[in-house]
């Protein structure tokens, strides 16, 4: 058996098919539970994955060359985000100056919030940058987190981090504060957990799914200004 799986462990299928296998068991575990924000599929499958891998100790860089794929797909799935936000595109005009000051105050409070914490338990200068763009999606915070002479690997642990957080804590947040304007659910959700965030708001309501993309997006390019001229403060 020890020989069989370690053929089968270099071959790019098996992580593949491990990787669907996961996620189509935390969408499973998701319905059973009603849809719970706790029972994220993505964090399911992200906790099913790491413990195979800690069982069967295959390096994560053997996993990611045959999980790749995926990885690739997330560029043509973000670009297809863009078909429901024109379906609300009226509904985008009319918020139109709302959105913005959301986006605004969303991106620097963002920012600052985790720069202040960071400060105030005398956190280097290295790990503050590489924490400050960590509402942004993976790709931009992290080549954010490069420039600013942060750490790659740390910034994609706070991003995720930030993303899962976003996505479990989202639904009874809003609905403790009582808003119920599917637009500024989903756009909030989308400036501050960036795509964990916009997935959950695809699965409470079309419309939150739609704006959650929009702010994901705006906050992706207004950071990569921000973070900058923020880490300076500090």
């Amino acid at each position: 058996m020890t020989e069989i799986w370690s053929y089968l462990a270099q071959q790019p299928l098996l992580w593949l098919t491990a990787t669907l296998a996961a996620f189509l068991i935390g969408q499973a575990i998701f319905r059973a539970s009603g849809q719970r924000p706790l029972a994220n599929p993505s964090l399911i499958a992200m906790i099913l994955l790491a413990v195979l891998l800690a069982i069967t100790g295959t390096p994560f860089a053997t996993y990611f060359e045959g999980a790749q794929f995926v990885h690739f797909l997330l560029g043509p799935a973000t670009v297809c985000l863009a078909l429901p936000l024109y379906d609300n595109l009226p509904k985008v005009r009319q918020a139109a100056l709302p959105l913005v000051v959301a986006l605004v105050v969303g991106s620097v409070t963002g920012i600052l919030a985790v720069l202040a914490i960071g400060k105030a338990f005398g956190l280097p200068q290295m790990i503050l940058a590489s924490m400050a763009p960590k509402s942004a999606t993976a790709a931009v915070a992290i080549g954010v987190s490069e420039q600013l002479g942060g750490s790659p690997t740390l910034t994609a642990m706070m991003v995720m981090l930030t993303g899962l957080t976003g996505a479990i804590t989202v639904t009874p947040i809003l609905n403790a504060l009582g808003l119920r304007d599917w637009r500024g659910r989903g756009f909030s959700v989308g400036v501050a957990a960036h795509g964990f965030g916009t997935a959950r708001a695809f699965q409470v309501h079309p419309t939150a799914g739609a704006f959650a993309g929009l702010g994901m997006g705006l906050n992706a390019l207004l950071t990569a200004i921000l973070a900058p001229i923020l880490l300076r403060l500090f």
